[in-house]
């Protein structure tokens, strides 16, 4: 007996079929294809991950690497004349499985170190450390490259890391296949519900969420702030910067007027931040002492 093995389930096909067949036309563009998988979630043919999972693969061919990259100034290097036991601290610290390896500065990217194969030079009977023995090749890719062709060349080439590289040859970030899938799988944002294409969204008189990708300059004129983008094109650089190292959750920080704690941050990057204006926050806690009655020179 013949056994259904269509991937999409029997109500759904059948669902498509009432919408498709017969009808005057099917969808003639990618808007209107959305909205017939709107439709399929409304009548609860497919979950929200299905959905999201959908509205990613629609989404992945019109990113290109520059829009996902990790950018030049969070990448995590290990220098070609580094002795292994200045490099260890970073891999340990990092917990990254793949480093570019650099010459003279993050501009020029000479190979990839695996973490794994340092292994070999730790513990009893190790060798003399050269990282020319272990260094891989690295694959350089495009800016303007798009993330379902980049995907494609993942799959094939079986890498999982790529430099990026701008129009003079110089690394201008990197970006991984985790990178791409994220795209398609979507991050885990449900509890915060931007506006498409917002990258700011306030919670209270004194509390917003920002992705840390959001541009130094639209932080700026959303906030009135006047935070430097000399060195940093993010907020999420900065912050980067002001910590010294890759933050964790739940770390917080003041750049200044403002109280920044980290929501999420991956192995990579932070990813999301909480932000509260210091002058606000003040306020809001003078009234809060006000409103129950204490006085700065209460007796505790």
């Amino acid at each position: 007996m013949n056994k259904d093995r269509s991937p999409i389930g029997p109500r759904l096909r059948a669902w498509l079929a009432s919408r498709l067949v017969g009808a005057p036309r099917g969808p003639e563009n990618r808007e209107e294809l959305l909205n017939l998988v709107k439709q399929a979630r409304a009548g609860s043919l497919l979950d929200t991950d299905a959905l999201t999972m959908i509205e990613g693969v629609l989404q992945v061919a019109d990113l290109r690497v520059r829009d996902i990259m990790v950018p030049r100034v969070q990448m995590a290097v290990i220098c070609r004349d580094a002795p292994l036991e200045t490099l260890l601290p970073t891999v340990v610290e990092t917990a990254h499985s793949r480093f570019p390896v650099i010459a003279d500065d993050k501009g020029e990217v000479v190979g990839i170190l695996l973490a794994k194969d340092l292994l070999g030079y730790c513990g009893q009977g190790k060798r003399r450390f050269n990282i020319r023995d272990v260094l891989r090749a690295a694959v350089f890719v495009p800016e303007s490259k798009r993330l379902n062709v980049l995907l494609k060349e993942f799959r094939a080439s079986r890498n999982h890391m790529a430099i990026v590289v701008d129009e003079y040859g110089a690394a201008s970030g990197l970006v991984t296949i985790e990178d791409v899938l994220e795209q398609i799988v979507g991050e885990i944002e449900d509890e915060h519900d931007f506006e498409q294409g917002a990258s700011i969204l306030k919670l209270d008189d004194d509390e917003y969420t920002v992705k840390a990708q959001t541009p130094i300059d639209d932080f700026n004129a959303y906030f009135g702030a006047k935070l430097s983008d000399e060195e940093f094109e993010t907020i999420g650089g900065l912050v980067t910067h002001a910590f010294g190292r890759l933050p964790k959750s739940g770390e917080t920080i003041v750049i200044g007027d403002f109280q920044i704690r980290v929501v999420r941050a991956d192995s990579r990057m932070a990813r999301l931040l909480n932000v509260r204006p210091v002058a606000q926050q003040r306020q809001t806690e003078q009234d809060a002492s006000s409103a129950s009655g204490a006085h700065p020179g209460d007796a505790a």
